[in-house]
């Protein structure tokens, strides 16, 4: 045999025994699976805030730590079998990034512990018996959506002072979103403001919501939580209707053109996930773990998206604003 023979043979040995090696070594390690309804673009600010997280702690990808992450691209079919993916690669935890996500993987797996980075009612939701005492295989943060939800209601009031009539934008089948409505509704009748549910529960139906809100002749539209592959796409037909808007989620006005957002910090509930990851993998169990609130609250808002609808956002408004896209 020829001597360049030899060395391909000893060089594909080596590639193969290296290979093979850290092959092993990867699946020794503690396995995270992270899910996320969203595209992997659209998830990469919360992705980030996790592995930060996670380096903050000491974990290094790959390298004493495995993270599978799974993304739905939007499409809530896919989710049961991103589940069965995650559960079949003996994941030592779920990280759930949303409340459409937690129930799902409950339902699949009652030993699997699942840490949730932004659920807005887990205790009426009935993923935990209360925030001090979860009680079961879920833990995590709750992101307080529906406590917010009438304070979005009071800052739209600030800003366009006439208002009198809200359309609310929501989808129904999101947990958390009809106690996020009831305090909604709360905060509209204490200011005096007439409100309009509209349900959203494809991408298809958003035009023909705004048409409905313009019928109704609304003065500014609540969005309340939703996925982001269909709250991307409202900033469009709300500058169409010229229509004042208010999110939840921070990405929908920076990265979207959103008018407004005010809520929590989602990439922080996702660092702060991290916390919950390492506590487990140390041993902790999840019934023991207390459900943390948030710390971190953002408004953002986007002054190209308000000149223009020819909206003028008051000075007392601009100067609470954490971020200004100008």
């Amino acid at each position: 045999m020829s001597a360049s023979k030899n060395c391909f043979l000893l060089f594909c040995i080596i590639f193969f025994d290296f290979r093979d090696s850290a092959a092993a070594q990867l699946k020794d390690l503690p396995r995270i699976g992270y899910l996320s309804a969203s595209s992997a673009s659209e998830a990469s600010p919360r992705t980030e805030a996790f592995r930060r997280g996670l380096r903050e702690l000491g974990y290094v990808e790959d390298s004493n730590l495995v993270i599978d992450f799974r993304f739905a691209d939007g499409n809530f079919d896919r989710i049961p079998a991103l589940i069965s993916e995650l559960i079949r690669h003996n994941v030592d935890i779920i990280v759930t990034a949303g409340p459409s996500l937690t129930g799902p993987v409950r339902k699949a797996t009652s030993t699997i512990p699942i840490v949730m980075t932004n659920d807005s009612d887990p205790v009426g939701s009935g993923f935990v018996a209360s925030l001090a005492q979860p009680g079961g295989n879920v833990t995590g943060l709750t992101g307080l959506a529906r406590e917010l939800s009438g304070k979005r209601l009071e800052l739209l009031k600030e800003i366009f002072p006439k208002l009198s009539r809200a359309a609310i934008f929501g989808i129904s089948n999101i947990p958390g979103n009809a106690r996020a409505l009831r305090e909604t509704e709360l905060a509209a009748a204490a200011l005096r403001i007439q409100t309009r549910y509209l349900d959203i529960l494809t991408r298809n139906e958003i035009e023909s919501a705004f048409r409905a809100a313009s019928k109704w002749r609304a003065d500014a539209v609540s969005v309340l939580n939703g996925p982001p592959h269909i709250q991307r796409l409202i900033p469009a037909a709300a500058a169409k209707s010229r229509l004042p808007a208010m999110y939840f989620n921070p990405d929908i006005v920076e990265r979207n053109g959103g008018l407004i957002s005010y809520g929590t910090s989602l990439s922080d509930l996702d660092r702060r996930a991290a916390i919950y990851v390492d506590k487990i993998l140390k041993g902790a169990k999840p019934a023991d773990l207390p459900v943390e609130q948030p710390a971190k609250f953002e408004l953002v808002i986007n002054l190209k998206t308000a000149k223009q609808i020819g909206l003028t956002i008051p000075p007392n408004v601009l100067a609470r604003a954490d971020r200004v896209i100008r």
